[in-house]
């Protein structure tokens, strides 16, 4: 497949926002892909670099050669050379880089230079998100969208999944199966302002756990030992041996098992949340290392019987069976909003972020934000991501400081800005936002900084307040930083809908 093929498609997606309509026009592009093809094909089309990184920032998209007269790169040479600049290293590795991109940009059409520029500046708004592509991929194997969804659930990636589907249909769908020792993506939760609203949208008795500002873990166990991974599927196992130790001590031969790692103070209250992420995001272990308390609250596949279908009932008694107490996350079962209430009181008081509200008939639907989970806090936060960001002055000079908030919009893959904020930064943070942001940086004038669509950050707010200085026509008030989160993509950031949602309940 030429790229250009991918580079029309893209267009085309991008100006229509009807869902059904970028389907179809996703599932007509992979229908011409060959199998060998349709995992990077899948990949161009959602926006995601293959390689994750390859050592090109904005700098190296400056300068580029004049374009090609006629289309000649496909998209296998096109996935090779950005495997070639980003296996470069060492002394003159940059320039290195900057001549084989051009050698590359040297031989795209001009249609083709705009799409990879924009691709490798995370800057494609097409809205061919993970649930719309895997309605294409469907469509284009001519196979159920549940086949796809259940296979992508397993293995945890569009790409496998679309050459399976594209080779071998539901055959090849169906081969897909929970492994233990490979992760498959989180089940999410939906929330509500309340423990009223969070009981209206469930019927019958519940169950109600604290919610922990934590690492979401997914933690796998087997005779070759115990590996865990985090909610974005990075494997962390070699920075946490306090968790490894804690999970070898269970009585069982295989089981995955879903959680939270928090880093807990003598008395249970939580340490702050840059203690807990420290030791997941360092490789490095010293015995002064604050450890990290291991909080099951789920489990998917124990001593060889998958449990991803069994109701949440079934599930928990069968990890009661495994896991003591004191490795388990607090929770009751109640169909009483009055006592789910004063359950959630006693887990902010000791210092958590709430509950979650969990129906027992719900299996365990991975990857979704669905309803048989409902996340209650007791403060209005949002979890937004950073579009560009302000220089700042006076004290501040010389740093980024004035962040632009965006909720993600499901219908076109971009983002709606909600408002400006610096406020809750402090000085240790300010350097690193400036740090982190300009890694990210696309484009700039003399005051602001464009960056991609990459960095999420947990804002806390008083209100929301209609705006016609925005395009979505709200805006947040009083919005403060709690923090970042690099364990949370852009994909998995808060929506507009969310936004307008909470807009009424506020007024």
């Amino acid at each position: 497949m030429l790229l250009a093929d991918i580079a029309r498609t893209s267009d085309a997606v991008t100006a229509t926002s009807g869902r059904k309509t970028k389907v179809s026009l996703l599932a007509e592009c992979l229908r011409t892909a060959e199998p060998g093809e349709a995992a990077v094909v899948v990949a161009y089309l959602s926006g995601d670099l293959p390689q994750r990184q390859i050592g090109v920032g904005y700098a190296a998209l400056r300068d580029i050669p004049g374009p090609a007269t006629g289309p000649s790169l496909t998209v296998l040479e096109v996935d090779a050379a950005f495997t070639e600049i980003g296996e470069v290293s060492g002394k003159g590795s940059v320039a290195r880089r900057r001549t084989l991109l051009g050698g590359l940009l040297g031989r795209a059409t001009h249609a083709e230079q705009d799409f990879l520029i924009r691709f490798l500046a995370g800057e494609l708004r097409q809205g061919a998100l993970d649930g719309v592509m895997a309605e294409a991929i469907a469509a284009a194997a001519e196979v159920p969208a549940t086949e796809v969804r259940r296979a992508v659930m397993l293995r945890g990636a569009l790409g496998p999944v679309a050459t399976a589907a594209l080779a071998g249909g539901v055959t090849a769908l169906r081969a897909f199966r929970l492994e233990v020792g490979r992760p498959i993506k989180p089940m999410l939760a939906a929330a509500a302002p309340d423990m009223d609203e969070a009981f209206a949208k469930l019927t019958g008795e519940v169950a109600v756990e604290w919610k922990m500002d934590g690492i979401r873990a997914q933690i796998h166990v087997s005779p070759a030992g115990v590996r865990v991974f985090t909610r974005t599927l990075d494997d962390i196992t070699d920075r946490l041996p306090e968790v490894v130790e804690a999970m070898r001590g269970l009585a069982l031969d295989t089981g995955v098992f879903d959680g939270e790692l928090i880093a807990l103070r003598p008395d249970g209250r939580p340490h702050p949340f840059q203690v807990t992420s420290a030791r997941t995001m360092t490789r490095t272990h010293s015995d002064d290392s604050v450890p990290l308390s291991v909080l099951l609250f789920d489990v998917l596949h124990l001593d060889g019987d998958d449990l991803l279908d069994a109701p949440a009932a079934d599930r928990q008694a069968a990890l009661a069976r495994v896991v003591p107490d004191d490795l388990r996350m607090p929770r009751i079962v109640t169909d009483s909003a009055a006592t789910a209430t004063a359950f959630f009181t006693e887990s902010v008081r000791l210092g958590h972020e709430g509950v979650v509200v969990k129906s027992l008939d719900t299996p365990y639907t991975a990857g979704r934000r669905g309803a048989g989970w409902i996340k209650v806090k007791p403060r209005h936060t949002l979890d937004l991501v950073v579009l560009a960001v302000e220089w700042g002055h006076g004290r501040r000079k010389g740093y980024l400081s004035n962040l632009h908030l965006g909720a993600r919009d499901p219908a076109t893959g971009g983002f709606v800005m909600l408002g400006k904020t610096f406020k809750g930064l402090t000085d240790k943070l300010l350097a690193w936002q400036t740090d982190a942001l300009r890694a990210l940086a696309v484009r700039e004038d003399d005051w602001t900084v464009h960056v991609r669509p990459e960095l999420v950050v947990e804002i806390a707010f008083d209100g929301v307040q209609h705006s016609p200085r925005y395009p979505g026509g709200i805006a947040l008030r009083f919005a403060r930083v709690l923090r970042y989160r690099p364990d949370k993509s852009a994909a998995e950031a808060d929506t507009i809908d969310t936004v307008r949602a909470i807009a009424p309940v506020m007024d």
